[in-house]
């Protein structure tokens, strides 16, 4: 009994890993047609200050998604 909730509590974790991947590159998408530059060139370029945005970008999203995941686990 023990083993299968652990089992299913793993499988959860990692649809939510896949979920919140998932919506980080949304979240990319949708800021790279917001602004007017090309956000892939810019960080090929590396521009620092686009780098800082598109990280903080990947960490409010990931912050976000995962307690919204982890409040569904329980």
């Amino acid at each position: 009994m023990e083993i299968s909730i652990t089992l299913l509590n793993l499988g959860y974790a990692i649809a939510g890993a896949l979920l919140t991947i998932v919506f980080m590159i949304i979240g990319y998408k949708m800021f790279d047609r917001m602004t007017p530059f090309n956000t892939s060139k810019q960080l090929a370029e590396k521009n620092i200050a686009v780098g800082i945005v598109v990280g903080s970008i990947f960490v409010g999203l990931g912050i976000a998604v995962g307690l919204v995941i982890g409040m569904a686990l329980n």
